[in-house]
């Protein structure tokens, strides 16, 4: 019982029960005040007027007329209906249905309630007097008690409402309970499994839009974020364990056979700078696994500002001229629309270098690749990389994304196999797509992204002031800092 007593639901319906009976009383005490002020106003004023009456026969037929008339009144009305009483100037009884004149009744003209033995019991009685001519006094009034009963049926009535609001509140408050606990119950148990390890378990959720719904639903998004958190953590430990051994190996064998052999100089030093050259490889390699983490994890998105797409991909191509000439290679960038999108401008840049990259990596001498932008829906904005090189093979284009893929015709190539995964990874934050077809010859690479809201961006972009400027001032310089892995 103190559990029922203490929980929230108990609270919660006592205090809409408390609320009800508040209401109740701010009801009905106007309710009161206005019967008692219509009542009491009225019954004088209906005396005033037999009073008034009565004083108009006394002054037409005189004292013996009005003796007459009231003693004929009471003889015909109910016992008990109307007070009534002509005294002389001695207060001396001449007519009515009072033995005597009340002693709480002064002489002088007004309205008195009283209370006084009529007919043999004590009542409570309104009356109104007259002084008239001559020195006589008249008396009306009426027995209060009459009213008794209403007054009675009331409060009754009252009580009623009252006992009936308590019982339905305490009933209110069971079910209310028991509705809370079953809920909070099922929360409870899916929250335990969750703790136990097994993320992929979620809080029950009618799609009510109540309260609980609410919270459920939001603790359901909060718990894919943290499970895609701590599978791209698990993936990183996988990858690096796994990835990370092939390379480490070979630098282990490379730096072992130079101390068993103790080679030249000059033969020492190019295996050193080997060496050099694989610790670069396996510190590429762990900067584009933290990447993908970070970018799965949802990270960047605190970093969202307005990004010209086309100015983004006029840097990017500009920056690849030099090295596209040097093999003859015609590189254009042939149709552009500027569409403004809410994204992360280093990481997009990165994504757009590493299919340019990648295309330049594998496109022939004197080949063609041609770049535009473009708005692919109302939503999104679509970059399109094509080239003539060999492309992909269908049965490869779905793997090219996963973590250090690497197809036949990129074994001879530089590169881990990180440089689309990363791409695929930055259009997943961007809430887009990415997507290969056949150029025929070549590769064709769709890169969709969301435009996004502009003024959730400008939102970011002044609560980032600093690392927004930072970043639109030098986007390629800084995406290049990191080299970029292709598949």
């Amino acid at each position: 019982m103190n559990r029922v007593i203490k929980s929230s639901a108990f609270s919660l319906a006592l205090g809409y029960v408390m609320l009800g009976f508040v209401a109740l009383v701010l009801f009905a005490a106007p309710l009161w005040y206005a019967w008692q002020v219509t009542i009491q106003d009225g019954r004088a004023e209906i005396l005033k007027e037999d009073a008034q009456r009565l004083t108009e026969i006394y002054r037409r037929d005189g004292a013996q007329g009005l003796t007459a008339f009231i003693e004929k009144r009471v003889s015909l009305q109910i016992a008990g209906e109307r007070i009534l009483l002509f005294a002389d100037s001695s207060l001396k009884p001449l007519a009515g249905n009072l033995p005597a004149w009340p002693l709480d009744v002064p002489e002088k003209s007004g309205i008195y309630t009283i209370v006084m033995n009529l007919e043999g019991h004590q009542t409570r009685a309104v009356l109104v007097s007259n002084t008239l001519p001559g020195e006589y006094h008249l008396l009306v009034g009426r027995d209060l008690a009459r009213f008794a009963p209403l007054e009675t049926r009331f409060w009754y009535g009252l009580s009623a409402a009252t006992a009936i609001l308590a019982i339905v509140g305490v009933l209110g408050g069971l079910l209310i309970r028991r509705a809370i606990l079953s809920r909070i119950n099922s929360i409870g148990q899916t929250a335990s499994v969750i703790m136990r390890g097994d993320l992929s378990h979620r809080l029950p959720a009618r799609y009510s839009g109540d309260e609980l719904d609410t919270l459920s639903l939001t603790f359901n998004r909060m718990l894919d974020q943290i499970e895609q958190s701590v599978n791209g953590i698990r993936n990183v430990s996988n990858a690096i364990a796994h990835d990370l051994r092939t390379p480490l190996a070979e630098l282990r064998s490379r730096l072992e056979e130079l101390v068993v052999n103790r080679p030249a100089a000059n033969e020492t030093f190019a295996e050193l700078e080997a060496a050099v050259t694989d610790v670069d490889r396996v510190i590429n390699i762990f900067n584009a696994l933290l990447r993908l983490a970070e970018i799965d994890a949802g990270l960047r998105r605190s970093g969202f500002v307005q990004v010209d797409t086309a100015k983004m991909v006029a840097q990017v191509v500009e920056f690849y001229l030099p090295a596209a000439e040097l093999r003859g290679i015609t590189l254009s960038l042939r149709q552009v629309e500027s569409v403004p999108v809410s994204g992360d401008p280093l990481l997009l840049t990165q994504a757009v270098t590493n299919l340019l990259d990648n295309a330049l990596k594998f496109v022939h001498d004197n080949g063609t690749i041609t770049i535009d932008v473009y708005r692919w829906s109302e939503e999104t904005v679509g970059i399109t990389v094509a080239d003539d090189g060999p492309g992909i093979p269908d049965a490869e284009k779905p793997k090219v994304v996963e973590r250090f893929y690497r197809g036949d015709t990129s074994r001879g190539t530089p590169g881990v196999g990180l440089g689309l995964t990363l791409v695929a990874a930055i259009a997943r934050l961007h809430e887009g797509t990415l997507e290969f077809v056949d150029n025929y010859p070549g590769l064709r690479a769709y890169l969709v992204i969301a435009i996004g809201s502009p003024f959730k961006s400008a939102i970011s972009s002044m609560t980032n002031k600093t690392e927004s400027r930072q970043q639109e001032k030098t986007p390629l310089l800084e995406a290049h800092k990191t080299p970029v892995l292709d598949g």
